[in-house]
């Protein structure tokens, strides 16, 4: 057993095939529901206890391991040392869910693979809307995510709506065995273990397991059908923007180009804040090509301007689309629409899957774009010109390792930038800043970060900094700007010195009022004044650099989505 959780890449039980650690599902009990579903090998252990008991495929179990399950029927522990419910009017207990089947949720807000794992568990829940209850149960990582207002507006964010318990001490967790993120428990309707599996990509597992257990809870009359009303409240939208994720100026054309991400949409504004253009179906997720009006996104993210083309990372559909700011239409210009698991496929562009790419930088060297997958953990490029993808650096692996750019390593990259000869890169679940040549030439270097477990508030020199969760960086006059995304701070990293202080935080401003920054994802330089997606704040924030002054982007001519 390892001294810290696992990060979501591994497995808890790390007992299966390495080609393929995530995709498995362990069963615990009883063996006779499980004995019909086609996996490769199952492992059949008592909840809570590490000790494997005994590896059987289901093809291999006997009357014997049958009759053994069904003795030993585990009931599954209350929610203690939840410090908080939440998308709930009040805590819930075990035997407030007898009669339904449950998955819990073990996640924490950062991690892209428990990110991934949302949309499955949605697809469940809208499938077994009668049978099924999901309970979140977040177990965070960072100190800031142990935060019950940073997890609500997670869980606004990302669009869940199920009930979430802020798990921040771990209690339930280590009640529940668990060990990596995310993580998956299925109970049965008479509150007992049933299945349990770590990594994202076990949907189908899953959704096979439930369909049994509704077949037997049928049967044995346990199954309680009536969907339970939980009183969830929705806040009410009081901005034109909802969490949005990036922003980029551009001072020549006088445009602000805004990643209005979880209202699905790109807002154009002038300097000012007077709405230009709207592209996408606000309030709308999905995909779809074509004019602005038709055009769908999902959770779009970062952006680059090439000429009359503005690039765009649509971070859920796993695509990079592209936005004819003339003819006024989107095109798909890399992805297949599908989450790609090939870390070292190239070619076509758009018969090449991608995996949630977060942000996209130009490089002006050459007729290319850098993308930075996070669900790969890598950064690939995108040739504009032949329209063809390729990796460029990072051999997929979760950990920081500086090597030349094929063997090195990120953890969730999600902000790029450049002084015109390096790529620096904000390397998000290591609290990181890495540096890479443009050329090819050379190898990936770390300038501040020291790995999965190593994050705080601390200004300094190389080793001794800390920063959490940073999403965003800019580049400007020999400094690294850099959105300190978890410390709600904007920070600047000299890369030569290895320098990094505080450079703006902690004072009320802006039209809205509240706090300078919350939770800030994206940054871009032009023209001398700073432009800060503000995520949590639902804000663009403006800094001058030479005075320091703050202001909020005051949006005019585009609707409020009502929520």
């Amino acid at each position: 057993m390892n001294s810290e959780p696992i990060p979501a890449e591994t497995s808890s039980l790390d007992l299966t095939p390495k080609k393929s650690p995530r995709k498995w599902f362990a069963y615990l009990v009883p063996v006779a529901t499980l004995v019909g579903l086609a996996l490769l090998g199952t492992y059949f252990y008592i909840p809570g206890n590490t000790q494997v008991l005994a590896q059987v495929p289901p093809e291999k179990a006997t009357a014997q391991d049958k009759e053994k399950a069904k003795s030993e029927k585990v009931a599954a522990p209350e929610f203690e040392g939840g410090v908080a419910w939440l998308n709930t009017a009040k805590p819930i207990s075990i035997k407030d869910l007898k009669g339904k089947i449950v998955l819990l949720d073990f996640w924490t807000l950062c991690c892209i693979n428990c990110i991934h794992t949302l949309p499955d568990l949605a697809k469940l829940e809208k499938k077994y809307a009668n049978e099924l209850v999901v309970i979140g149960v977040h177990s965070a990582k960072f100190e800031n995510e142990k935060e019950t207002e940073s997890i609500r507006k997670a869980i606004a964010r990302y669009e869940i709506k199920h009930p979430v318990v802020n798990d921040a001490n771990m209690k339930i967790w280590r009640n529940y065995g668990v060990n990596s993120w995310p993580t998956l428990v299925l109970l049965d309707s008479e509150g007992n273990f049933v299945a349990k599996g770590s990594g994202e990509g076990l949907h189908d597992a899953v959704d096979l397991a439930i369909a049994k257990l509704v077949k037997s809870g049928r049967e044995n009359k346990t199954l309680n059908e009536k969907p339970i009303d939980f009183g969830q409240s929705v806040e009410k939208a009081t901005s034109p923007l909802y969490f949005p994720g990036k922003v980029l100026a551009d001072a020549e054309s006088k445009r602000i180009f805004i990643a209005d991400s979880t209202n699905h949409r790109v807002i154009i504004t002038d300097l000012e804040g007077k709405a230009l253009a709207t592209i996408g179906q606000g309030g709308k997720s999905g995909f779809k090509n074509g004019s602005y009006s038709e055009a769908m996104f999902d959770d779009p993210q970062g952006m680059a301007l090439v000429g009359d083309d503005l690039y765009l990372a649509d971070r859920k559909n796993h695509l990079v689309r592209k936005i004819d700011l003339k003819k006024q239409t989107v095109s798909t210009a890399a992805g297949t629409g599908k989450q790609g698991h090939d870390r070292d496929a190239g070619g076509v562009a758009t018969l090449v899957g991608l995996n949630s790419p977060w942000d996209l930088l130009r490089n002006l060297k050459g007729d290319t774009l850098f993308i930075a997958l996070a669900g790969h953990h890598q950064i690939w490029t995108l040739d504009l010109k032949f329209k063809k993808l390729l990796p460029y650096a990072g051999n997929g692996r979760e950990t920081l390792k500086d090597n030349p750019l094929a063997s090195s390593s990120f953890a969730q990259p999600s902000g790029l930038t450049t002084d015109g000869t390096n790529l620096f890169v904000a390397d998000s679940e290591i609290s990181a800043i890495r540096s890479l040549p443009l050329d090819g030439k050379g190898n990936v270097k770390t300038i501040v970060g020291l790995g999965l477990f190593d994050f705080g508030d601390i200004d300094g020199v190389g080793d001794e900094v800390r920063i959490q969760h940073a999403l965003g960086v800019a580049w400007h006059e020999g400094l690294i700007y850099i959105a300190d995304t978890y410390n709600s701070k904007i920070k600047t990293l000299d890369p030569k010195t290895r320098e990094c202080k505080n450079y703006l935080s902690s004072t009320k401003t802006g039209w809205m009022g509240g706090p300078m920054f919350n939770e800030p994802a994206g940054i871009n330089i032009s023209k001398g004044m700073i432009y800060i997606a503000d995520t949590n704040a639902h804000r663009i924030q403006v800094v001058d650099l030479k005075t320091k002054a703050v202001s909020t982007l005051k949006i005019t001519g585009v609707d409020i989505v009502p929520r």
